[in-house]
C-alpha cells in the first residue's frame, strides 16, 4: 500500500535513521545496503538465501512475476527469476525461503480488505546458479476459514516446513497457519492460531526458535513455541522507514534486515541484543538495577518511533499550509 503520509515519511527516515548503522558498502555481506536497481520501486518482500551467502530475495508490490537476487555487499542485482506456470500476480506481498530450499512468494494481499474469496502462493527451487532466468513455479490456491482479509507476511517455519501467514488490521490481526503440506490440486485452508498486532512483514530466526513480526513504526520478536507465539514478545530496535514492508534475518540469525518501499530503498541491518558486545558500563534502571542490552535496544526502538511520528505530523502540518497559500494565490 502506498499513501501520502508514507512517502511524507520516506524523507523523514533519511535524518531518522540510528546513527551506529553507518557502513561502509561493497565490502562485508549482510551489512546495510541500498538497492541499485531502478526497476525495484516497491520492494515488499526480503528473504535471505539460503543457497548464497550474503544474496537477499526481493520482488515489487505489482503484479509482474519477477523476483530479484540483491547482493548486499554492493546492493546490485545478481539473478532476475521470471515465475512461469502461474497466473497473473494480484498483489505481491511477502517472500521466505523454506528448510527445502524451495522460495516460497505470497500473493497475499487485498487492500480492500475482503474483496477476494482467495489468494494465492507460488514456490519454486532456488536456483544454484545466480543471473536472470526463467523458473517454473506451483502455485497454491488459499482460503481463510474465517473468511478473506488483506495480508502482507507470510512465514515457512525452517524446520517443519508449515507455512503461516499474518493478517493485516490497524486493530489487530490474526496469525494463520496452513496445512501441513500445501496442495496444488486443491483449496490450503488456513486457520487462525494466535492474535498479532498491525503486520506489515514476519521472519523466522533461522534455527525456528523466533519469529519477528513488524509494522510501519515498529517491530517485536516473539518466542515460537508448539505452533503459535510462545510469549508477549520483545519489541526490536526497528529503523524508522517510510515505507516499512520489510524484515528478514540473517542467514546466521545474528542480525535483522529491515526493508522499505522507494526507488533506492535501504536495506537496514539491526543486530540482535544477544549478539551485540556487552557494553563497558551497563545502562542503570531506576533503583540502580541495570537494564538488560535488549531493554536498552526496546527503548531505542520507541524513541526512533516517536520522533517519525513528530516529523511526520510536522510534514503534514507543512504540506497543508503550503497548499492554502497556493489556493490563496
Amino acid at each position: 500500500m502506498r499513501s501520502a503520509l508514507c512517502a511524507l515519511g520516506a524523507a523523514a527516515a533519511l535524518v531518522l535513521l540510528p546513527a551506529g548503522h553507518a557502513r561502509a558498502e561493497g565490502q562485508e555481506p549482510d551489512r546495510d545496503f541500498t538497492i541499485q536497481d531502478t526497476r525495484v520501486t516497491e520492494s515488499s518482500g526480503l528473504a535471505a538465501s539460503r543457497a548464497h551467502p550474503g544474496i537477499y530475495w526481493t520482488h515489487n508490490d505489482q503484479d509482474a512475476p519477477l523476483i530479484y537476487g540483491i547482493d548486499s555487499r554492493t546492493g546490485e542485482t545478481v539473478a532476475t527469476l521470471t515465475m512461469k506456470g502461474v497466473g497473473t500476480p494480484r498483489d505481491m506481498e511477502a517472500i521466505a525461503v523454506g528448510p527445502d530450499g524451495d522460495i516460497y512468494v505470497g500473493d497475499i494481499g487485498d487492500n480492500l480488505d475482503g474483496s477476494w474469496d482467495h489468494v494465492w502462493i507460488y514456490r519454486f527451487p532456488e536456483p544454484k546458479v545466480l543471473g536472470d532466468r526463467t523458473v517454473t513455479a506451483a502455485q497454491y490456491d488459499v482460503k481463510y476459514a474465517d473468511g478473506p482479509r488483506n495480508a502482507e507476511a507470510l512465514m515457512v517455519h525452517p524446520k517443519t516446513g508449515r507455512v503461516y501467514i499474518a493478517s493485516k488490521n490497524e486493530d489487530g490481526g490474526g496469525l494463520y497457519a496452513g496445512p501441513e503440506r500445501l496442495t496444488p490440486s486443491g483449496t490450503n485452508v488456513f486457520r487462525r492460531v494466535d492474535e498479532v498486532p498491525w503486520v506489515t512483514d514476519g521472519a523466522f530466526s533461522p534455527d525456528g526458535d523466533r519469529l519477528v513480526l513488524r509494522g510501519y513504526f515498529s517491530a517485536r520478536e516473539y518466542a515460537w513455541k508448539d505452533g503459535r507465539l510462545g510469549d508477549d514478545g520483545t519489541s526490536v530496535s526497528a529503523p524508522f522507514q517510510g515505507q516499512a514492508e520489510s524484515v528478514t534475518y540473517t542467514a546466521d540469525g545474528s542480525a535483522l534486515m529491515f526493508g522499505s518501499e522507494g526507488r533506492g530503498s535501504r536495506v537496514v541491518r539491526v543486530d540482535r541484543p544477544a549478539a551485540q558486545p556487552p557494553s563497558d558500563k551497563p545502562t542503570e534502571a531506576p533503583g540502580g538495577a541495570p537494564k538488560s542490552p535488549s531493554a536498552s535496544a526496546a527503548e531505542g526502538g520507541r524513541g526512533s518511533a516517536t520522533t517519525g511520528f513528530l516529523v511526520l505530523a510536522g510534514a503534514t502540518v507543512l504540506v497543508l499550509g503550503v497548499k492554502r497559500l497556493l489556493r490563496r494565490g
